[in-house]
């Protein structure tokens, strides 16, 4: 349930860092309050998540992949250049999540 909860977790900060991005430097309402509303879930779930899961691990996980996936909508959706270096950190970022899982997860 754990990684369920994470997954929600992940979703919401990805969803809410999106909307920050239409926000317009939060002078838009309703892309403003998405925001608030990611981020919030985002938390209320990282929280629950934090009941079954060590906190470096989940906060690792949590934000480890919401950067990689925010780095990818922005190379593939807003028109960031995609760079050598970018795609190496984005796997980077990955093989640490993945280290990290593997290594304490349990």
């Amino acid at each position: 349930m754990g990684y369920a909860l994470l997954a929600g977790a992940i979703a919401a900060e990805v969803a809410g860092t999106t909307a920050m991005k239409y926000s317009e430097g939060f002078s838009r309402p309703w892309p403003s309050l998405a925001t608030v509303a990611g981020y919030l879930v985002a938390f209320a779930l990282l929280a629950q998540t934090l009941r079954t899961m060590e906190v470096g691990t989940a906060y690792a996980i949590w934000a480890g992949v919401g950067t990689a996936v925010i780095a990818a909508i922005g190379m593939v959706f807003l028109g960031e250049a995609m760079t050598a270096a970018k795609v190496a950190g984005i796997a980077l970022v990955i093989a640490g999540v993945v280290l990290l899982n593997l290594g304490g997860a349990h």
